[in-house]
């Protein structure tokens, strides 16, 4: 026999797999329905919400990840009661159609294929269970577009991903009462990270480039689709012959097909994570190693002020108030204060105000939970109080909700004594998405009232209890973009010198734009730095007149930002390439 016919007929194994007798690129149909259909959605994102183009690609990704991009769009577009679960009836009806569709077309040639009719009730019991334990973790996404700083997204993210691993051969078969093959665990790790680069490249490219960046990465959902459906066909149905003699599968219901395993083990990793953010909410609410905050308020402010006074004429050095964030206390900061401005008057903003001698008044952590309103008027009046006693304008450094705070007292007071502005971990385009107010039934009306059950949840699990920070989330969506963009409006029109100190765990909630000059991205978490010595140093230095260097790592929270894009809340706003 020739060398020739040898190669004909055994064709290599590599060669098999890529095309021939019925490998991954003999399934054409699936291939055009995987890229043509991300390539749709991309074309109409690019029209009506082009900053939202990230999400795109994710239409025809693995069930899990596509009922995480469907459930997105909803809260985004999501109307009243009754309009909410209308779309929300249609949505699941269409991603059952499509997915059922897909596995339909990347079911392996030589195997029998179940019919389309069991595959569309596959999918729809997958977009049910899927759609309800992520439900929360959009809710998540929906208040991180509202609110946004990590801590929310960095819990939701990895959650979203082992929920997604355990369904990830949703879908396909009788899923539900087995766990996935590891080849389908891979495939969805895989279309994770895809997925993220994709956004990463949609964010660094011109508009016109989204529709085949959308679908090049459809044709790696569509390789992931047969890879698990092939890993699913392969593992579990028995053989029959059928009425040729050729075997034919049999889909037929056995008792151990209700055992629900994979809802089940779904539903314990959920259990699993909260009880360790229990333990990790008690662990950091323990009161060891603390300072009482009111015992040590007078000494503690005294010493920062009279440490900078060399007699009774106008202090020499910056005048700083210090605004610390959602459930910090007042006033043992001492030690942070010096470090923060060198032996200069400071001070520690409170949130309960000024006594008659005009000295903060000692605070915990529950009182930093107020409506942005009278948070910027307090600000104002003690910026003012501070300016009176010192002849000189007060320099301000805020971390966190601080920062919600300044904007909130330039929108209302733009014309306080401030000198010098170092925000540190700010909340960056607070208000992306909004709720109606109250009890009310508009556009939005359904994550509301969602977003308030998950922080009452939360709440209950944290030491700030069940009310958490309801009036300061209420009170953002009602005016935290709207001080925002007045803030940067007065500022614009009376110049502020400011900084401002990103930890790069915050990249991930991070616009999708390039960073001003004067932002620097340091190694930290969100809250964390106003006890870090660099970032003392830094602000010290910026209060004395020197200009920090550039920041190293503003290119990689960029790109962090532009891979995070692919897994937040679409962004409905025009695309803007500089950063609000």
């Amino acid at each position: 026999m020739s060398r020739y016919a040898l190669t004909r007929r055994c064709p290599p194994r590599w060669l098999a797999r890529s095309g021939h007798r019925g490998g991954f690129i003999a399934h054409r149909g699936l291939i055009v329905v995987a890229s043509v259909v991300p390539m749709a959605e991309a074309a109409v994102v690019a029209a009506v919400a082009p900053a939202a183009r990230p999400l795109a690609p994710q239409v025809t990704a693995l069930a899990p990840l596509a009922v995480f991009h469907d459930l997105r769009w909803l809260f985004a577009y999501g109307g009243s009661w009754a309009g909410f679960v209308m779309d929300l009836v249609a949505v699941v009806a269409a991603r059952s159609v499509l997915d059922a569709t897909l596995a339909w077309l990347a079911w392996p040639h030589g195997r029998a294929r179940p019919r389309l009719v069991t595959l569309f009730g596959s999918g729809t019991a997958l977009t049910l269970c899927a759609g309800l334990l992520l439900a929360p973790l959009v809710t998540l996404a929906f208040g991180v577009a509202l609110l946004p700083f990590s801590w929310p997204f960095l819990g939701a993210l990895p959650l979203l991903v082992l929920l997604a691993v355990v369904f990830s051969h949703g879908g396909v078969g009788t899923w539900w009462r087995t766990l996935p093959p590891v080849r389908a665990t891979g495939w969805l790790v895989t279309e994770f990270v895809v997925l993220s680069l994709a956004a990463v490249v949609i964010g660094r490219l011109p508009g016109g480039w989204t529709v085949p960046v959308a679908g090049l990465t459809g044709a790696v959902n569509a390789r992931a689709w047969y890879g698990v459906t092939a890993a699913v066909a392969g593992a579990a149905p028995a053989r029959q012959p059928g009425p040729t003699g050729q075997a034919r599968h049999v889909w037929a219901w056995r008792a151990t097909d209700r055992l629900p395993v994979a809802p089940v083990a779904a539903v314990l990793a959920v259990g699993l994570v909260i009880g360790v953010a229990r333990v990790g909410f008690l662990v950091a609410s323990s009161p060891h190693g603390r300072q009482p905050a009111a015992t040590a308020a007078p000494e503690a402010l005294r010493a920062g002020q009279a440490a900078d006074q060399s007699g009774p004429g106008v202090p020499q050095g910056p005048v700083v108030l210090d605004i610390q964030g959602f459930g910090s206390s007042c006033c043992s900061q001492e030690r942070t204060l010096r470090a923060i401005t060198g032996g200069a008057v400071a001070r520690q903003f409170s949130y309960r105000g000024l006594d008659a001698s005009g000295r903060p008044l000692p605070y915990g952590p529950a009182a930093s939970d107020l409506p942005l309103p009278v948070l910027g008027d307090r600000i104002a009046a003690q910026v003012e109080a501070l300016h009176r006693e010192t002849g000189k304008p007060v320099d301000l450094v805020a971390e966190s909700e601080g920062t919600l705070g300044v904007y909130a007292m330039l929108a209302r007071h733009p014309d306080v004594p401030v000198g010098s502005l170092a925000l540190l971990s700010p909340i960056v385009a607070p208000g992306q998405v909004s709720y109606p107010p109250g009890d009310g039934n508009g556009r939005g009306a359904v994550p509301g009232y969602a977003l308030h059950a998950v922080v009452w949840f939360i709440g209950g699990l944290s030491p700030y209890g069940t009310a958490g920070a309801e009036k300061l989330i209420d009170s953002v969506n009602r005016t935290g973009a709207r001080y925002a963009a007045e803030a940067a409006r007065n500022t614009r029109r009376h110049p502020l010198r400011w900084i401002a100190v990103v930890p790069l765990a915050d990249s991930l909630t991070l616009p999708v734009c390039v960073l001003p000059p004067n932002t620097f991205v340091v190694v930290a978490m969100h809250g964390s730095l106003l006890g870090d010595p660099g970032v003392q140093q830094m602000v010290r230095g910026f209060f004395r007149g020197a200009v920090p260097g550039i920041s190293p790592l503003r290119s990689a929270a960029e790109l962090m930002a532009q891979a995070a894009a692919a897994w937040r809340m679409p962004d409905t706003g025009p695309a803007s390439a500089s950063c609000p």
